[in-house]
């Protein structure tokens, strides 16, 4: 949600969730060899998707070019690079070092190079992943077939990192590698295939290749609630592994918490993103794969950030690095302390702010008035990065996935994030303006019920927003176990809210990507106390001020007029004394993500007394298989990201894949039957009696001239995505009102017309009632012993319609 400041003769034009990614990696092509272990390989240097990378970044490049690719597993570990000012995260890694040991810095050789490209995804350098022994990639885990299938691994994922626009076949991944390794190859090509680390994206090669089933089996109907970022991704990934999707959605755009729009006034255009909007990091980030595909530029968010005193002066550069020091030496002292009640007390939990004041007042820190001001810019400043107040966050864990934050640049996307999203979301089936109210689930299936209609699949996925879940917005029945209520109590969700402005011309200049401000008011420090321009890349002088912590809340009950004024009040305590005017916006935007009835916030953050650990709790799908759930908030390693989103529904594809493969292996009766009844309705609409654009019909054979006959009408969901595994839903109405929908324009105006004026919902095959099973029934007996009925079912539409007045 969000609203616009009514300035003099300005209108409003448009929401706000986490900021939130990719080192690409290239290599010349291999020469064709099958008789070496891998074969004499060019080794794949790091090559950086930020334009603006510094050489510290870089990966060194191997010396020896003609090195063999040694099946010996890995060893070693790279240094990871220093943390940058002001724009990360997190902070201090002490609890979770251990995560990034056994990395080497002297990177030599190829498998050490496919090693970090294989890191810097996520996987670790020497051994399995709990996804990888599940899916049982190897005999013996632990054994030197695991070294092994780990080179061979990284090989296969790094061969297609160098080419992310290109389809990586199993035959091109087995040409460098020995043909007595060819199980491996098989092994590995499949588990990166199927759980998403290769052959992903938008890329035309890539969107073609997996618009059908990857090995022509059918598996079943799923139903996305959501069409964000992780439900586009899991929705078009369950397509390539053989699925009929439905994506649910409750807006009338995809994209949830990721929104871009275009805001213009006086012929000055900008788009701007409303939600997530910072690339957080390039190395390895599937965003970045994405960027790559569509040939979008990257532009680093540079370092320097200069601060502002309320007067306007510039914080001195002394005192600016004296508190900087202050304030990450208070980090390190809590960390200690955590460190200590973990392992003599277990299981106590304290905010960190009051922990951080705690040692502020023992060691004397920015007791001087304008220190303390500085002070509390890197304090909003976490609470920015959180999405909740200092009070909120869990001493012991708010900083649990620090350890596998994504290095490299922080970046924009030129033109905004929603270029993802409209690629992501191409083709693919998705019913917007339906929000989910109920979700069903049991031995034989789910129902979804969203705006009157009822849906049924074999499985849901559900990545609604924590927010939305602790509103418990969505019933579920049965209700989810306790153990999934209570990490959706314990986690928190936080809040971040922007004002974004179109001025006539940038008067801050173009040196910078952001600039601070600072408070007296300690309440009220997070309020536009960090800037962001984005004129270099959204295509106007457009500049966003960031509202956090207890300043993001009263900021949702404050007027947008008063908001933008004050705004400007601090743009004007900068620049007049600069002697620079600052001129009036000419369009301006508040966000209110609290107030989104889709979001309620956004994003998480661990609050006292939770952990990581519930992030994998809410992951965790129930029912049996039948609910699975994606989104930032089910990501431990990830949250709060867009790549977090991301992955999370690529993980849920292959979890859900591999549910299906467990049930096929053990079909019942009821299966059977359900697979030949579909097959014989399959057949009867071959030769539909009426079409028009997705809808088909069945018409009564013993009652072809009655207009209050029944008929069954069946809709076919989705565009070329679903060529291959077609999704239909199907009602039972009078052939008067099959009539009436044939004269209407448009799929859409028809759906609409089918549950707004008719009151009807359509549903899958097992939904049908009793007496469309019956008409099913009649036209299959009619149909079987008299093939003269075809041309009867003609004439009596021809005769309906004249009675009707065609």
């Amino acid at each position: 949600m969000e609203t616009t400041a009514e300035l003099p003769q300005h209108q409003n034009h448009s929401d706000v969730a986490s900021p939130q990614n990719d080192v690409a990696f290239s290599s010349e092509e291999e020469e064709e060899d099958h008789s070496s272990l891998p074969k004499e390989t060019t080794p794949e240097p790091a090559v950086l998707d930020s334009p603006d990378s510094s050489s510290e970044e870089q990966q060194p490049h191997p010396q020896n070019p003609n090195t063999l690719i040694r099946l010996d597993p890995p060893s070693g570990s790279a240094v990871p690079p220093p943390r940058k000012r002001r724009r990360r995260k997190k902070f201090f890694t002490e609890l979770s070092a251990a995560a990034s040991q056994n990395r080497r810095s002297d990177v030599v050789k190829d498998t050490d190079v496919e090693a970090l490209i294989a890191n810097s995804v996520g996987f670790p350098g020497d051994s399995l992943t709990e996804e990888e022994i599940e899916a049982n990639v190897v005999s013996t885990v632990g054994g030197s077939e695991q070294g092994r299938y780990i080179i061979v691994r990284n090989h296969i994922l790094a061969k297609w990192r160098s080419n992310v626009s290109v389809w990586l076949t199993r035959e091109k991944a087995l040409k460098s590698i020995r043909n007595e390794h060819r199980g491996l190859v098989d092994s590995a090509y499949r588990f990166l295939l199927e759980h998403g680390y290769i052959n992903f994206g938008v890329a035309p090669p890539i969107k073609e290749a997996k618009s059908r089933s990857f090995d022509g089996i059918e598996r079943g109907t799923v139903i996305v609630v959501g069409a964000g970022l992780a439900g586009l991704v899991a929705a078009r990934q369950l397509v390539f592994l053989g699925f009929k999707v439905v994506i649910l959605e409750g807006r009338n755009r995809p994209g949830g918490r990721v929104k871009t729009r275009r805001i213009s006034a006086d012929g000055v255009v900008a788009a701007a993103d409303f939600g997530g909007s910072v690339l957080t990091g390039i190395n390895g980030n599937p965003l970045g794969v994405l960027a790559r595909q569509l040939g979008l530029p990257l532009h680093k968010v540079r370092d320097i950030c200069p601060l502002y005193l309320p007067d306007g002066k510039n914080v001195d550069s002394e005192m600016d690095s004296r508190v900087e020091v202050s304030f990450n030496k208070l980090l390190e002292r809590v960390c200690k302390l955590r460190q200590k009640m973990i392992e003599e007390v277990k299981s106590v939990d304290v905010p960190l702010g009051t922990a951080l004041e705690a040692f502020r007042r023992v060691y004397k820190v920015a007791e001087d008035k304008d220190e303390r001001m500085l002070l509390n810019w890197h304090l909003a400043n976490l609470e920015y990065a959180n999405a909740t107040l200092m009070s909120n966050l869990s001493m012991a864990y708010w900083d649990q996935d620090d350890p596998f934050e994504m290095g490299g640049d922080h970046c924009f996307i030129p033109g905004g994030n929603e270029i993802f999203v409209r690629a992501l979301a191409e083709d693919l089936p998705i019913f917007y303006g339906r929000t989910v109210e109920c979700v069903k689930y049991g031995s034989d299936g789910v129902m979804v019920y969203a705006g009157g209609q009822e849906f049924r699949g074999d499985m849901v996925l559900c990545t609604v927003p924590l927010g939305v879940l602790k509103k418990g917005s969505i019933e579920f029945v049965p209700e989810l176990p306790q153990r999934k209520r209570d990490a959706i109590h314990r986690l928190g969700f936080g809040l971040l809210n922007k004002v974004i402005m179109l001025f006539p011309h940038n008067f801050w200049g173009g040196n910078i990507d952001t600039f601070g401000h600072l408070t007296e008011d300690l309440s009220m420090r997070g309020e536009f106390f960090l800037f962001y321009s984005y004129s270099s890349v959204s295509g106007g002088a457009l500049l966003v001020a960031l509202v956090a912590g207890e300043a993001a809340i009263r900021f949702e009950m404050m007027s947008p007029v008063e908001s933008v004024r004050r705004v400007l009040d601090v743009l004007k305590d900068i620049y007049n004394p600069k002697g620079i005017a600052v001129p009036e916006p000419v369009q301006a935007v508040c966000t209110r993500w609290g107030k989104d009835h889709f979001a309620y916030g956004s994003y998480s953050y661990v609050a006292v007394g939770s952990s990581g650990d519930d992030y994998d709790i809410l992951a965790e799908s129930v029912g049996d298989g039948r609910v699975f759930f994606a989104g930032e908030a089910t990501n431990k390693l990830y949250p709060a990201t867009m790549h977090g989103a991301f992955l999370s529904g690529m993980r849920e594809a292959a979890n859900i894949l591999r549910v299906a493969k467990r049930r096929s292996s053990t079909p019942d009766a009821r299966t059977t039957n359900n697979t030949v009844e579909n097959d014989d309705l399959n057949r009867l609409f071959l030769n539909p009696d009426l079409t028009f654009g997705s809808f088909s019909v069945l018409f009564d054979p013993l009652k072809l001239n009655e207009l209050d006959s029944s008929s069954l009408l069946r809709v076919r969901i989705g565009g070329a995505m679903m060529n291959c595994v077609g999704l239909y839903l199907y009602a039972l109405v009078s052939k008067k009102q099959v009539i009436e929908l044939s004269q209407v324009e448009g799929d859409e105006n028809r759906t609409r017309m089918l549950n707004r004026n008719f009151r009807v919902s359509l549903v899958g095959r097992k939904g049908l009632s009793g007496a469309a099973e019956s008409l099913i029934a009649n036209i299959k007996f009619s149909r079987s012993n008299h093939s003269e009925v075809g041309n009867g079912i003609m004439q009596g539409m021809e005769s309906s319609m004249q009675q009707y007045g065609q």
